[in-house]
């Protein structure tokens, strides 16, 4: 049978088992579904062989069984393989929620963002019209209010103006679009650091919540809610272990207990607990994320404060930075109201898997069944045992690691989620294990135990009873999560013809990816005078050599003196001008003489008269 074939006999069962369970009225995922096939398959109590070909009456016999099991709502074992499908399928870590949030977020911006720099106005309505989109963009980029908010609006024109005029479009329609982008980006980040600023001066901040403040409150009741949940899971876990324990050492509890789903309930239980402490784990590091913004966040205000007091012009390299920051630390408190409110949701989610508790243990009932019985919390086994180790020479051929002579014990990988691994095989129990006992190295994998006995019992045969704690995970299919051991099942297939169909049953998650590799990841080292060929060599040999040998003349003539460039500076005329003290005139007689007797007369001799009739300068 092919890998298309048996894939197309998976996907017929799936949906066979998922149309009877609607058919009855309850209505189940493909994933549940899927996972209950193989936990059909894998319990040797259901007889079916991974090595053989399943024939038309097994495939209906495992649709029955699967359905069965999937409409048994009164059995803790299908509410445990629910809380681990929903955890599996709902739960991120912090990066991937706040990864997966940025995705969203971008992907609704993505037409705001492709308008804007798409567009290619050309009078001043179109103008306008550009601008209005900016300021939406803005506003739904940074969250702090409504665009239907006709006051958020006009604060968040009047903070863009501040910082983007309607005069500058030309130079912003002129850039790229990569460039238009990211000044949009920018532009959303000094806008919210305005904003939060001019909250702070009370001078507006309208349709922005105190974060900060709603932080302080939530999380400290987020994290009670987990804790009073993580408390109650406890007391049942210690209850239902001292039960159990109990009707291993009493026959006659046994027969009166054996009625009840003990181990499936305890199952429940301690699967229920390891989630609320990743939560827990979540909620509390959120928590010191908030103290630490909240810290940044006052000295980032307190210096744009006292960078701006009361100025009338200021740098803007001063305060768009700051403006920035602002915006930054504000970002990081809308993370952790969306972490809250999904650590929020994930706990209230996961009680309902664990409501079965009551129904199947209502008070009364357990309070009667308890008594007479010693219940311990795992904090007091781990005490009884404290004072016990393992003897390392008695185990010549073993490798135990202890506190004292290794490093970073506590930072070890524990198999099974730290419960002894002797105990689950053999008493079906989830008991804590004790690293002080010793922790014994086998096949490069760490094993705890609850007792030195216990640790004794399985270094003598480790692999018996790892082989024993993986037929109890057969049994109870919820066993494989819970105590981590989907490395031992990566060889079975729920109804393959060879073992190797096995990856033809998972599902396959498709997406589709891209990568790029750089041409030369190291810088080149190609050296371009290096010659192989020796006649080359000779050649530029020659020619060097040649070189010594030669000169170089220059000289300079009539006609190529001139060819030079000069330049010269001279000053401007400028003119000048003075001022005596006083005007002064003086006038002198002009003079008047006459002469008489030029031109001659009657006779030979010419005889001229001087007249001098001149005024004195005394007479002027």
């Amino acid at each position: 049978m092919s890998c298309d074939q048996i894939e197309s006999v998976i996907k017929k069962i799936i949906r066979e088992i998922g149309q009877e369970c609607a058919a009855q009225g309850q209505t189940v995922s493909e994933t549940l579904v899927a996972f209950m096939v193989k936990a059909v398959v894998l319990d040797p109590r259901n007889d079916f062989s991974v090595d053989q070909i399943l024939t038309k009456k097994d495939v209906q016999n495992l649709i029955q069984l699967c359905v069965t099991r999937l409409l048994d709502t009164t059995n803790p074992s299908l509410s445990t393989i629910k809380m681990q499908v929903y955890f599996d399928m709902n739960y991120a870590n912090q990066a991937e929620l706040l990864s997966e949030q940025h995705r969203v977020l971008e992907g609704r911006l993505a037409p705001v963002v492709r308008d804007i720099t798409d567009s290619h106005p050309r009078v001043q309505e179109e103008m306008e019209n550009v601008y209005r989109k900016i300021v939406s963009y803005v506003l739904l980029s940074s969250g702090l209010g409504t665009p239907t908010d006709i006051e958020v609006v006009r604060e968040v024109t009047a903070a863009l103006q501040s910082v983007f005029p309607q005069r500058e479009m030309i130079t912003f329609l002129s850039l790229s679009k990569k460039n238009k982008e990211q000044q949009l980006k920018n532009l959303a980040m000094l806008v919210t650091g305005i904003r939060l600023y001019n909250k702070e001066c009370r001078k507006g901040g309208s349709g922005i919540d105190d974060l900060p403040a709603i932080l302080s409150e939530a999380i400290p009741s987020a994290t009670r809610t987990v804790d009073e949940s993580l408390n109650t899971c406890h007391t049942l876990a210690h209850q239902y272990t001292a039960l159990l324990g109990s009707m291993q050492e009493d026959q006659h509890r046994y027969t009166q207990l054996s009625s009840f789903k003990l181990k499936e309930a305890l199952f429940n239980v301690r699967q229920y607990e390891v989630f609320l402490c990743i939560l827990l784990s979540d909620a509390i590091t959120s928590a010191q994320e908030v103290e630490k913004v909240n810290v940044q966040f006052a000295a980032t205000m307190e210096q744009l404060k006292n960078t701006v007091q009361n100025k009338v012009s200021i740098d803007t390299k001063e305060v768009f930075p700051l403006f920035v920051a602002l915006s930054n630390l504000w970002t990081s408190f809308q993370n952790q109201i969306l972490l809250l409110s999904f650590l929020t949701n994930m706990t209230n989610n996961l009680q309902q898997f664990s409501e079965i508790q009551s129904q199947l243990f209502p008070e009364e009932v357990l309070t009667s069944l308890l008594e007479g019985v010693t219940v311990k919390s795992d904090e007091e086994r781990i005490r009884e045992t404290m004072g016990t180790r393992v003897d390392v020479s008695d185990f010549k051929n073993q490798e135990w690691l202890f506190p004292e002579t290794t490093d970073s014990f506590d930072q070890l990988l524990i198999q099974y989620h730290g419960f002894c691994a002797h105990a689950i095989g053999v008493r079906g129990l989830t008991l804590p294990g004790n690293p002080a006992i010793g922790i014994l190295k086998y096949k490069e994998r760490c094993y705890v135990f609850s007792s030195k006995e216990a640790a004794h019992i399985f270094a003598q045969d480790p692999d018996k009873f790892i082989q024993l704690n993986v037929e109890k995970a057969k049994e109870h299919a919820e066993l494989i999560q819970l105590l981590e051991l989907r490395h031992q099942f990566e060889y079975l297939a729920p109804y393959a013809q060879a073992r190797s169909a096995d990856e033809c049953w998972k599902p396959t998650t498709k997406c589709d990816s891209s990568t790029q590799t750089d041409t030369h990841i190291l810088p080149p080292t190609i050296v371009t005078s290096y010659e192989w060929n020796e006649w080359e060599l000779r050649r530029k040999a020659i020619k060097l050599a040649n070189l010594r040998r030669k000169l170089t003349h220059a000289m300079q003539t009539d006609l190529s003196h001139m060819r030079r460039e000069n330049s010269t500076q001279v000053y401007l005329p400028k003119d000048v001008g003075t001022q005596t003290k006083r005007d002064n005139s003086s006038n002198v007689p002009r003079p008047q003489i006459f002469l008489e007797g030029l031109r001659g007369g009657s006779s030979p001799t010419t005889h001229m008269v001087k007249v001098d009739l001149t005024r004195a300068v005394d007479e002027t």
